[in-house]
């Protein structure tokens, strides 16, 4: 591995074991309750996954600034909302080291807690084909030294004890349930946890796996494989044609990586296949 890479990687991990604390209060529940106005009432937040990220990712900004300066790098937002990544790790002394970090969360399915409903792990489009491309990406794909997923898992509150909108006085705070607990963060190279599935809601996105334990392993479907075969089957996935087993002589797109491997005449046993199988109904 690349010298700075695993100095970053080892540099984030750590920093990861931190920020339990900094975002939860001492019973486990996270610490925002909700937003307040100059009238000193709380306006209480729904479970909606893409307020909570934005929330945590706003609250979490301060420490990710002092993590950068700690090590030698500029932090550097991205540019628009929509652009990848969220944050760019830019070497201070050396501008050409740079390190792409996604903030990525995700829930615990509550029927199986060692499960969780799965990240989408940026875009397979335009930038990721082309490593040389400008477009909705803050530098070019392949000027990043590696693409890291800083990722949250966390338990949503049970139902009717969180998640409803409401207007709640500062007097309330300590009784209002957050809608959210038990955070856990952990960073990884993204290719290390991708499965060969889209992300849910977003066929241009890589969907991770979606067994805990595997994720804060790094035993995605690629980890047998190498990041040359998780680069060259996402920027082949839903274009390339190959075989249909079930119609001969016919042709389909890619959408699996057992099809790619077979096509350019690899071995499918690579593939790695950690994830205990579930039974049928489970989602």
């Amino acid at each position: 591995m690349d010298r700075d890479k695993s100095k970053f990687l080892a540099h984030l991990k750590k920093f990861g074991t931190t920020l339990t604390e900094y975002v939860s209060t001492n019973g486990g529940e996270w610490s925002i309750k909700g937003f307040i106005d100059v009238d000193k009432n709380i306006h209480t937040i729904s479970s909606d996954t893409k307020i909570i990220s934005k929330i945590l990712e706003i609250q979490l900004f301060p420490k990710f600034l002092e993590f950068a300066e700690n090590i030698g790098y500029e932090l550097v937002p991205a540019k628009h909302q929509n652009w990848y990544p969220d944050m760019s790790f830019v070497g201070k002394t050396d501008s050409s080291v740079k390190f792409a970090v996604d903030i990525k969360t995700t829930y615990r399915l509550p029927d199986r807690v060692d499960f969780c409903n799965g990240f989408t792990l940026g875009s397979h489009g335009a930038y990721f084909r082309d490593r040389t491309s400008t477009k909705n990406i803050q530098f070019p794909y392949g000027d990043y030294k590696a693409h890291i997923c800083l990722g949250i898992l966390y338990t949503r509150a049970p139902a009717g004890d969180a998640g409803k909108t409401g207007i709640r006085g500062i007097n309330e705070l300590t009784a209002i349930t957050s809608v959210i607990r038990d955070l856990l963060f952990f960073a990884e190279e993204k290719w290390k946890i991708a499965s060969d599935r889209s992300g849910s809601g977003n066929t241009s996105n890589i969907g991770s796996i979606n067994y805990i334990p595997d994720i804060l392993s790094g035993n995605g479907t690629f980890a047998g494989l190498g990041e040359t075969v998780f680069d060259q089957y996402w920027m082949n996935q839903g274009v390339l044609q190959v075989p249909d087993p079930g119609k001969p002589n016919e042709f389909k797109k890619l959408t699996r990586v057992t099809e790619f491997l077979r096509f350019r005449g690899m071995d499918p046993s690579r593939i790695n296949r950690p994830e205990p199988r579930r039974k049928a109904g489970q989602s």
